[in-house]
């Protein structure tokens, strides 16, 4: 892997996990630590993190923790659109797992108002906007918490979906491809989502198009794992083909 290559996707996992310590990290590259901070040294001399004692974190963190802004920002319209198709699969008297992520947000956003839910989520600005609803029961996960992306990961929280039964998950993912199947930037996500799945009867990811094709750091597995794929309108048919000759149920919000 090229030094850019690598600083790239070191990027990614802190824009995930919010801060990565310099051990951690050589192991995860199979590089030097000194190969590392001479990244993570780059990386503060471009404005992109800050560095401390033994590792970096992520520029204006606390910000985002404080405000309980997300940092993946992108393609809001899209996954809005998502959001709203994710909906009508949602009925009174269902139990869902919602993933944490900008789209889930969206869709919890969606669902003020309605009556006869239970939702179990490790988002906790999820859990703030629909704590309040008093026709939605909701349940948080424990775990360790990630500033950037509001929510619980680790074992802790993947242990708290035994035992426990969903009708719909709602997952979240940063990348899509047959190759390397489903990815995230963050190894520490990888039990929750797949305690999730094992959990739910029906398992929707929802991915805007830019998702397809592409991969991130750590994998969860094949797209197998899933029932079904909603994403936007603007997928690219070739990826449309590639989930269809792979027998991928496929939704298209509109």
């Amino acid at each position: 892997m090229l030094a850019i290559q690598r600083r790239e996707k070191i990027m990614e996992l802190l824009r995930e996990d919010g801060s990565a310590k310099v051990i951690a990290l050589a192991k995860l590259f199979k590089v030097t630590e000194v190969t590392i901070r001479q990244d993570l040294e780059k990386m503060e001399k471009d404005g992109l993190i800050i560095r401390e004692h033994g590792g970096a974190y992520l520029k204006n963190m606390k910000d985002q923790v404080q405000t309980f802004s997300l940092t993946h920002q992108e393609h809001l319209d899209k996954k809005a659109l998502i959001a709203q198709k994710c909906l009508e699969f949602i009925e009174a008297g269902d139990t869902i797992i919602l993933d944490s992520g900008s789209t889930t947000t969206e869709i919890a956003k969606g669902l003020k108002g309605r009556k006869n839910l239970t939702v179990i989520t490790n988002a906790l600005n999820i859990a703030l906007i629909l704590g309040a609803e008093p026709g939605i029961e909701v349940i948080v996960t424990g775990g360790e918490f990630k500033p950037p992306t509001l929510s619980l990961t680790g074992q802790k929280a993947a242990d708290f979906f035994k035992g426990l039964h969903a009708q719909k998950l709602f997952l979240a993912t940063a990348g899509i491809s047959l190759k390397a199947g489903l990815t995230y930037p963050s190894i520490s996500d990888l039990v929750v989502k797949k305690a999730m799945i094992d959990a739910a009867d029906t398992t929707y990811l929802v991915a805007d198009s830019s998702k397809m094709g592409k991969a991130a750091f750590a994998s969860l597995g094949a797209l197998s794992l899933i029932d079904y794929i909603i994403t936007d309108p603007g997928i690219e048919e070739k990826h449309k083909q590639l989930l269809t000759d792979n027998d991928i149920e496929l939704i298209i919000a509109s």
